[in-house]
């Protein structure tokens, strides 16, 4: 095996112990009987699950998050949230910068795996913006929301809740305390609020946007023409969705039981929210559970394309979704190659993007079917719950709660999938062998 070969399979698969042990101790802090307000150990499957969902960034609960869990384990979850977010080794990286220590081979490898850069030169300076970006967008999302909640709640408890949600929201979580409102409605009870649902938007849209997006950005400003191919390709993909998502939301749903009893303006506001946290964030300010089917299939959709790449986002990501539509442009036009934004694209991004949907979609299949004959659950619903658990969404149709033991270590299984990567988890425990220079004889076979 090739030296670079070797350095890139020992980086994934520290980058998957490493997810591990977050959560492993995340699931020993919960367990404490400090962490819930009943001031007993939590049950170890209660814990687990809460930590690998705040951990991989995904927000789907067992138990109402406020109501449940004591300040002591909502910090938990929170530092959770925040390590899961931005990655351990962006946080561990900033941390030795700060402090003037030298940082290796290995740590920089490690750092250009997690957020997805390609190169690991100026991978500390990437980390450096990186954690300067996060604190200033979560700062600015929790002094938006204070407005919000300071009000109602109080200086102190208005600041905390306030912290709490930009957090989530910015690294697309989807967790939230507004049990205190009303247990287990998210969002809902501040539907009404543009102030609230536009800066949860807002967070959710920067964060997953992805850390190489904000570089070329900042380094560009507005001069789009100058933006990388990527840059380019993120920003079409995520307006597309977005603006499309919010269109087919708000006509599907357009005098449906879900939109009754609110106005035009907030009919939009909704559409457009239910649009946007799919991708990844689980934030609702609907019930779920009165959409039509063809919002949660729409939803669904969503959720399996997510984010973008290197962000706090999960799904198959939207650089995927565009180069599988473009290969279909491509071979309609009868062109080789795949072009978009009057660049051609490297010859291994189709075979790369059609791995990691088809991946992923088989997972969704196979954990849909285990969860759906596991607890007798309509596979409708089942698979809503695995599209959320390994798009790292956190949406729900309130059946988490109510299933078994063997649905809940599968939807454990596809969020830490979906969180860490199919991809890297593959390459991670997959064969080491290296590749045999030699080539098998052609031979032709039909497609399609």
């Amino acid at each position: 095996m090739s030296g670079i070969k070797k350095h890139h399979w020992t980086t994934t698969k520290l980058i998957v112990f490493g997810y591990l042990a977050v959560i492993t101790t995340g699931t020993l802090l919960l367990m404490l009987p400090v962490s819930n307000r009943q001031m007993t150990a939590a049950p170890f499957m209660d814990a687990w699950f809460t930590a690998t969902s705040a951990t991989c960034v995904t927000g789907l609960v067992l138990h109402d998050t406020y109501t449940f869990w004591s300040e002591f384990g909502q910090g938990v979850i929170l530092l959770l949230i925040q390590i899961g977010g931005i990655g351990f080794m962006t946080i561990a990286i900033s941390a030795l910068a700060i402090t003037k220590r030298k940082i290796g081979l290995s740590q920089r490898l490690l750092m250009q795996e997690s957020v997805a850069a390609p190169q690991v030169g100026g991978i500390v300076r990437m980390a450096k913006f990186v954690f300067g970006g996060t604190v200033l967008f979560e700062g600015i999302g929790a002094i938006l929301l204070s407005f919000y909640f300071v009000p109602r709640l109080g200086t102190g408890k208005g600041i905390y809740f306030s912290v709490f949600h930009s957090i989530s929201a910015f690294c697309n979580a989807g967790i939230d305390l507004m049990g205190y409102f009303d247990p287990g409605t998210s969002l809902m009870t501040a539907s009404g609020s543009p102030l609230v649902s536009i800066t949860i938007m807002l967070l959710i849209i920067v964060g997953g946007l992805g850390f190489l997006v904000w570089a070329d950005v900042r380094n560009h400003k507005w001069h789009y023409k100058n933006y990388k191919l990527h840059t380019k390709v993120v920003l079409m993909a995520t307006a597309i969705l977005i603006l499309g998502g919010a269109v087919l939301m708000f006509f599907f749903e357009l005098g449906k039981p879900s939109m009754e009893g609110r106005s035009f303006g907030e009919q939009v506001l909704c559409a457009f929210f239910q649009a946007v946290t799919p991708r990844t964030a689980g934030f609702n300010t609907v019930d779920l559970t009165t959409l039509s089917g063809c919002s949660k299939i729409l939803i669904v959709g969503l959720m399996f394309i997510g984010g973008s790449p290197g962000s706090t986002a999960g799904g198959i990501k939207t650089t995927t979704m565009s180069i599988m539509i473009l290969s279909i442009w491509s071979e309609f036009r009868k062109r080789k190659d795949i072009e978009c934004f009057r660049r051609r694209m490297e010859e291994n991004a189709l075979r790369h993007a059609s791995c990691v949907t088809m991946l992923y979609g088989l997972l969704i299949l196979v954990g849909s079917v285990l969860i759906a004959s596991a607890d007798g659950t309509a596979i409708q619903d089942a698979l809503f719950e695995a599209a959320s658990a390994i798009g790292t969404v956190g949406l729900s149709l309130g059946i988490t709660a109510q299933l078994g033991t063997v649905s809940h270590i599968v939807l454990i299984l596809l969020m830490f999938i979906g969180r860490v990567g199919g991809i890297t988890i593959l390459i991670a425990f997959g064969n080491r062998i290296a590749n045999i220079p030699s080539k098998l004889p052609m031979e032709k076979v039909s497609v399609g």
